[in-house]
């Protein structure tokens, strides 16, 4: 027997659940599913914020269930996006999704045939995204934008005066509020008329 989890949303504290839940609790007898939880959500459908699908999604990511049974596709997401998202990671957890008003089943043919389709525009959906950053950060450094960290400014000279009056890197370090490992890459790169040995012991 399977275990199946069943998730409702009501707009707000006004509405009931129990239409929805009479419908899946019926269809899950009738398929022969066991219901092991129930979560509800008492939220408009465009508040992000949701503690029952939070906990189911949780649940789910433990294996404590191999179906998510919902009364309608609109009620698990607050966006097509969000939908991919969820049914993407369900996919991924090899659990199944069924949807009593829409009849999408992801265990049957034509359902895993949806998800496949709904994959392929999540991945389109993320290069789509990594490709708009790539094209802003062309454009900011075109414009003339730093992109990253910014460089430290340290005075290299002072550095090498520091090392060569035999100053340990970890006072070296201290006295120009930088790291060992920025004072010894600073020294590394010690200019031709810096004796070597003078900047000794670098490590």
């Amino acid at each position: 027997m399977k275990r199946a989890a069943v998730y409702m949303r009501v707009s707000s504290l006004d509405q009931r659940p129990e239409t929805q839940l009479h419908d899946l609790r019926q269809m899950a007898a009738q398929r022969g599913y066991e219901i092991v939880q129930e979560y509800v959500d008492r939220v408009s459908g465009a508040k992000a914020r949701r503690p029952g699908l939070d906990q189911m999604m949780a649940d789910a990511r433990r294996g404590r269930f191999d179906i998510v049974l919902v009364w309608a596709s609109d009620r698990i997401a607050r966006s097509v996006k969000h939908f991919l998202e969820v049914l993407d990671e369900l996919n991924r957890l090899n659990i199944e999704f069924v949807s009593f008003r829409e009849q999408i089943d992801t265990g049957g043919p034509l359902g895993r045939a949806i998800v496949v389709i709904i994959g392929a525009v999540a991945e389109l959906e993320r290069n789509l995204i990594v490709e708009r950053v790539r094209a802003g950060m062309r454009r900011a450094r075109l414009e003339g934008t730093h992109i990253g960290r910014i460089p430290l400014d340290v005075d290299r000279e002072a550095i090498y005066h520091d090392r060569c009056q035999g100053r340990s890197l970890r006072e070296i370090a201290k006295g120009h509020r930088i790291s060992t490992a920025t004072v010894q890459r600073v020294l590394r790169k010690r200019p031709a008329q810096v004796p070597v040995q003078e900047l000794a012991k670098i490590a």
